[in-house]
């Protein structure tokens, strides 16, 4: 017996040591794919539809959109073919701060506020419609969109939150 209590003590070191040993060549396969520059547009924290996404792009069914942002800088965007200007705008939405995380860790931005004042244009054309295909407007892989600023038309005679709320409270005060 007490053989075999030594005996199932070394298959046990030999296991953990075998665990340990398989731990460490995942790692370094996982170092090597992460630094490889073909896999460079892979997010770090890839979700199944990022993957399903650059799938379709290496087969054609998706594409790769460049944006111009207002400073000169631009980054790409994958996309489906099928894609409306609203998913676009989450593509970009998810670069941005994946970017902003990687360069200075947790920041919050509006994007309720970036999305009125701002808006994408391809070919001087603005992309309003969130629900417009982004092939309607001409887009196609390679194409480059970019930021300009959204001024409202005065016949919509919509007016922002803060007015409206600057127009009724000055009401309540007169009374």
């Amino acid at each position: 017996m007490e053989s075999d209590a030594k005996g199932t003590a070394e298959i046990s070191v030999e296991g953990y040591k075998e665990s340990n040993i398989k731990k460490a060549r995942l790692q370094s396969t996982l170092a090597a794919l992460v630094n490889d520059p073909i896999l460079s547009d892979v997010p770090k924290k890839p979700t199944l539809s990022d993957v399903d996404t650059l799938i379709s792009l290496e087969l054609g069914s998706a594409m790769r959109i460049s944006v111009l942002k207002l400073d000169g800088t631009s980054f790409d965007v994958a996309v489906m073919n099928s894609a409306t200007v609203k998913d676009l705008k989450l593509a970009i939405r998810k670069k941005i701060n994946e970017m902003e995380q990687s360069k200075m860790g947790h920041r919050h931005i509006s994007w309720k506020h970036v999305w009125r004042n701002f808006c994408l244009s391809y070919h001087n054309e603005k992309l309003l419609d969130d629900n417009a295909p982004v092939q309607h407007f001409g887009i196609h892989n390679h194409s480059q969109v970019h930021f300009v600023p959204y001024i409202a038309l005065k016949d919509s005679r919509k007016h922002s939150k803060r007015r409206r709320h600057r127009f009724f409270h000055g009401l309540s005060k007169l009374s």
